[in-house]
């Protein structure tokens, strides 16, 4: 149930109206806006009757959010959300860009990586230090050495880290190197692990598991948000179909109508989408038309040796011209992607 507060509600009257809730047994979750604030009501009420509230001083209206995510939903928040990391606002204007490896695997790749990516407008850089792989013999990553070194990279080069976090233990060491916590779509619905990074204070970007609906989606969101945590991103990387020419299939109707249920940010990844690096400049200009706020790209300085995703990993070259190509889009459409200084000079 959404609570909106008159313009005038003075606090005394706010503040009764959270202690009528309290007494009825729903929990509060209280946002100001520029001139008015809602209260966002949660509990199993079925047979409460609304007009109890609506006839309580201050109170200018009262809606029932009928989705079963309440946080992730446009009813509880009609204007879309954006937060700073470090600087650059996710959610704004302006269609952000992660770049990187599928895996950390030196110091001189995060280096060569971060340098490229940065001189071309990107603004965080991805790697993963743990790895959940298929396999149990495929490369797992370099633990908290490739966090190091992808951490300093991009510190030297303006860059906000990005990496998977896999399992609660990870949390704390992660967080000491990460700008965002990135959840795998294996993970989407390990709700324990969710419920613990909604404690934290650091921004978690959610992918869309393989075979999950968009509700069950919004729900995973909504594990994260409960708990306190305001700062997420929901990134669509593909569904499992029947189709076999590409990894999965780009789902790329679910950028308007996340947009249209939800608040939340929303990034698309064409490199898992397709698993196919010829087919991810397509992709990646298609989601920047569809009205994503970013992309996230796998980008390696020799594919063909990468660890893991090599056949998805874009050469810089074409990094280079997948930026090019979504500036263009982006312009189009009255939205940013930001331009190095040494090319706006």
């Amino acid at each position: 149930m959404v609570v909106v507060m008159h313009p005038g509600a003075d606090e005394a009257q706010i503040e009764q109206v959270i202690e009528f809730l309290n007494d009825d047994g729903f929990g509060v979750h209280r946002t100001t806006g520029v001139s008015q604030s809602v209260l966002c009501a949660v509990g199993v009420k079925r047979d409460f009757d609304v007009r109890r509230v609506k006839v309580l001083d201050g109170v200018a209206d009262v809606y029932r959010v009928t989705e079963p995510y309440k946080f992730a939903s446009r009813t509880w928040k009609q204007e879309n959300t954006t937060f700073e990391v470090d600087g650059v606002t996710v959610g704004g204007n302006e269609v952000l860009v992660i770049a990187g490896p599928c895996s950390v695997e030196s110091e001189e790749q995060m280096e060569q990586t971060a340098a490229h990516i940065a001189a071309h407008g990107a603004t965080f850089l991805r790697g993963g230090a743990f790895k959940p792989r298929t396999s149990p013999y495929s490369f797992q990553g370099l633990g908290e050495d490739g966090l190091k070194y992808q951490r300093a990279a991009a510190d030297r080069h303006g860059l906000r880290v990005i990496t998977e976090v896999m399992e609660i233990g990870q949390i704390d060491l992660i967080g000491k190197y990460t700008d965002v916590f990135q959840v795998g779509a294996r993970n989407m619905q390990n709700f324990n692990l969710l419920k613990e990074l909604g404690r934290s204070e650091i921004p978690v970007f959610l992918k869309r598991g393989p075979s999950s609906t968009i509700d069950e989606w919004l729900m995973a969101a909504e594990y994260v948000m409960s708990q306190g945590n305001p700062h997420l991103i929901l990134c669509e990387r593909g569904i499992r179909t029947f189709e076999t020419y590409t990894r999965n299939t780009l789902d790329l109707s679910a950028v308007p109508v996340v947009k249209k249920k939800s608040h939340l940010p929303i990034f698309v990844d064409p490199s898992h989408g397709t698993g196919i690096r010829g087919k991810v400049l397509p992709m990646a200009r298609a989601a920047v038309a569809a009205g994503a706020d970013g992309l996230m790209v796998e980008v390696h300085p020799d594919p063909p040796s990468a660890l893991s995703d090599g056949p998805q990993s874009l050469y810089f070259e074409q990094f280079d011209a997948l930026m090019q190509q979504i500036r263009l889009i982006a312009n189009a459409l009255d939205r940013t992607i930001r331009v190095p200084a040494e090319a706006a000079a």
